[in-house]
């Protein structure tokens, strides 16, 4: 090491400029809160094994490799002009970008000669997929290794070369009777270390003996995958068109939720038996109903009713969410997706137990997924609109990208499948609405989805068949009203509604009288009402009510007395537990809401009716989940990014940390606190004076001790005003609660 050369990592960050400190700040986020008191408190923080293992997850192969060619130097420190000479095959440029992404991070450090810190050494525990050294593995390694190696019976040899490639550890596997499999005859013959009772490990020399002329493998430079290439336009009218779809489903699934809640599990989750009933009321796949639940939940659309209701129901955020524009709430939908914590597609896998995994189980939240999802999406933003991968490519670049994390990967084909189905994507081309989610959030990914969803419709085309045309998405008002006095027959850009005599009945339950539903009808609908509906609506409203059911717990009275006695008589109507009071009337133990759900089981049309005798018009509010904030349980998944004006504060406190650390070579001026001494005051003085920066012990009015770089600006009244280089702010400071000063010289304080 030269002598002009920094000796330590705390000394060599001492020689950075302040531009690149804060650049080590911006890619460590994770060491700068809270703010580290100088540079020796940095550099420990930049050892942390955790912070390491954080940077070097987040490299990808081809700065690995050259990290690797300084790990495996003999010496401590490698010659930068020497490093393109250890990696022949690759690029000088990329030697060079790779060596400053290290020197960046302080993976890597020094000028001239590059070191890496220790714990980076323990961190990379096989570098270029080595083998750790003969000597710290205890293997004595034949004299004449080349010699040895070459006399190899070819299936030991094999053994060898496959330990060679990116993991020297291999399996030990059990021995034929009478006779020992090639790897066992290795590790007799010293070419193999024995690490435990089953595994081996390939020594480091063995490991270059065998690469030949290539220590470090093949060179890891970035794959060039072949593009998928779409007409922009067109990806933005397929992604509306799923958007659309998804939106549609969701509406669909909360809604059947509303009027018949789920179940909770206690094991946590959505019971099979429920997502059977919604796959077959919605007429789709039970995996559909999965992902359509999972992502109402993730964006806190759905939720546990709470402590006394345990039922998973729509919330009170869906209520505001469906009265906003379609693009608003694809956003939130989106959003949610972007963020969960939960992976949708282990929902139905087997867990340890061998036990199917259920919706909205517990079982399926992953950490990592949110970082998972916007990593693989933020490569396909990178590609030119119209421009992006498919599954297969898209792996094996976010492979390259960050190799110490490929094992996380294997979700990744399923999350870009989940992302075409939101409309976020079309074949891995990202769609506008797509990249705004990634670039600016929800705002961004509304704006850029609005104008290709369409504007709702506040109509319905009446058929003659007793069915409802909605041409287009509904205001949310229409689309609650349908809900009630039709039934969905099939979704899409078109829903179709099929009025029936049981639709009609649920609206006259919940209040509606024929003449309202005749009004409703008329005024909705930009055809003609048929006649047939008309029909129907008057012949149910004929019947609806001439049952009345009211609480004694409760009674069922009616002003006909043999339909009275058919109710009574009626095999079906036995779980109402009826019994005859007077004529006309009878009268039952259970709650007059479990009597009408009985009546109306039965094929009758009971309505409900007050204290009063009039007939219940107003239909109870729909239960509703308390929810919460969407992306509430995802948690942190990382080091919060610092802002611009966060970097140079820090670096700031730093450089005075670093200053008051040079001060104290010095002898300060001491005092008693509380005693104010002519020296003290002497100090203070000149450097008001001079404009000499000091280095200031300070006790305040709670008793707590501390110091730091000042700037005096005045000094009069017993009071120093003066700018705390540390906090970046102007101060004042009593002079009786100084405890000592002494200057900082100019080049200390400047670093």
């Amino acid at each position: 090491m030269s002598p002009d050369q920094p000796a330590t990592l705390a000394a060599w960050l001492r020689t950075r400029t302040d531009e690149q400190l804060g650049a080590l700040l911006v890619a460590r986020p994770d060491v700068a809160r809270p703010a580290p008191s100088d540079v020796v408190g940095l550099a420990t923080r930049l050892a942390v094994p955790v912070s390491v293992d954080r940077a070097l997850d987040e490299l990808d192969a081809a700065t690995l490799q050259v990290l690797d060619a300084v790990l495996l130097s003999p010496t401590d420190g490698v010659p930068r002009t020497e490093l393109p000479g250890l990696l022949p095959d690759v690029p000088g440029e990329v030697v060079d970008a790779a060596v400053e992404t290290l020197s960046t991070r302080a993976l890597l450090w020094g000028d001239e000669e590059l070191h890496a810190p220790e714990p980076v050494r323990r961190a990379v525990r096989y570098p270029a997929g080595l083998g750790r050294r003969a000597a710290d593995l205890r293997v004595q390694l034949p004299r004449d290794l080349p010699a040895v190696l070459g006399d190899l019976p070819p299936d030991e040899r094999t053994v060898l070369d496959r330990l060679a490639g990116d993991r020297p550890v291999g399996h030990l596997p059990d021995s034929s009777a009478g006779s020992l499999s090639p790897a066992r005859r290795l590790l007799q013959a010293g070419l193999l270390a024995r690490i435990d009772a089953i595994n081996v490990e390939l020594p480091r020399e063995i490991g270059l003996a065998l690469r030949g002329d290539r220590p470090l493998g093949p060179p890891r430079l970035r794959p060039e995958p072949e593009l998928s290439r779409r007409d922009p336009a067109v990806v933005d009218r397929q992604a509306a068109g799923a958007a659309l779809e998804v939106l549609s489903r969701v509406v669909d699934v909360l809604t059947a939720l509303e009027e018949e809640p789920a179940g909770l599990l206690r094991s946590g989750g959505l019971g099979v038996r429920d997502q059977k009933r919604l796959a077959k009321e919605m007429h789709i796949g039970e995996a559909d109903v999965a992902f359509l639940v999972e992502v109402a939940h993730a964006a806190g659309l759905l939720d546990v009713g709470g402590a006394h209701r345990d039922e998973w129901l729509p919330t009170r955020s869906y209520d505001a969410w469906r009265e906003q524009d379609l693009a608003d709430r694809w956003a939130t939908l989106a959003s949610g997706w972007l963020t969960s914590v939960r992976l949708i597609s282990l929902v139905g896998q087997r867990d340890v137990a061998g036990k199917a995994v259920n919706v909205l189980s517990p079982d399926v939240v992953r950490q990592t997924a949110p970082v998972l999802r916007r990593s693989a999406l933020s490569v396909l933003a990178e590609f030119p609109a119209g421009s992006g991968l498919a599954a297969p490519e898209l792996v094996a670049l976010l492979r390259w990208r960050t190799p110490r994390r490929a094992d996380r990967l294997a979700p990744v084909p399923d999350l870009l499948a989940e992302a075409e189905r939101l409309g976020i994507a079309v074949g891995g081309v990202l769609g506008r609405g797509g990249r705004g989610l990634l670039t600016g959030g929800e705002d961004d990914a509304a704006d850029g989805m609005r104008g290709l969803l369409p504007e709702p419709v506040d109509h319905v085309l009446a058929q003659p068949d007793l069915s409802l045309i909605a041409p287009g998405p509904l205001v949310a008002d229409l689309a609650g009203t349908l809900g009630v006095v039709a039934d969905v027959e099939s979704s899409g850009g078109a829903t179709v509604y099929r009025v029936s005599d049981g639709s009609i009945r649920r609206a006259l339950d919940a209040g509606w009288s024929a003449t309202d539903l005749h009004d409703f009808f008329a005024r909705s609908s930009r055809t003609p009402v048929p006649q047939a509906l008309e029909y129907l609506i008057d012949d149910v409203a004929r019947q609806h009510g001439r049952l009345r059911v009211g609480a004694i717990e409760c009674y069922v009275r009616s002003d006909d007395h043999g339909l009275v006695s058919q109710v009574l008589s009626d095999r079906r109507t036995a779980n109402a537990e009826l019994r005859r009071l007077a004529p006309g009337v009878l009268v039952s133990g259970l709650p007059p809401e479990e009597v009408l759900s009985v009546l109306r089981a039965a094929g009758y049309a009971p309505a409900g009716e007050s204290a009063g005798g009039a007939v219940l018009t107003r239909p109870q509010a729909p239960p509703r989940a308390a929810g919460r904030r969407p992306g509430a349980a995802a948690g942190p998944v990382g080091p919060r990014p610092l802002a611009p004006g966060d970097v140079a504060a820090t670096v700031r406190e730093i450089r005075a940390g670093d200053a008051a650390l040079a001060a104290r070579r010095a002898e300060p001026v001491r005092q008693v606190p509380g005693v104010t001494t002519a020296s003290t005051l002497e100090l203070l003085g000149r450097a008001v004076r001079e404009n000499l920066p000091i280095w200031l012990g300070y006790v305040d009015a709670q008793g707590s001790g501390s110091q730091r770089v000042v700037q005096p600006v005045s000094l009069a009244g017993g009071f120093l005003q003066g700018f705390d280089e540390g906090r970046g702010e102007s101060r004042t400071f009593a002079v009786h609660r100084i405890t000592s000063v002494a200057l900082v010289e100019a080049e200390d304080a400047t670093g």
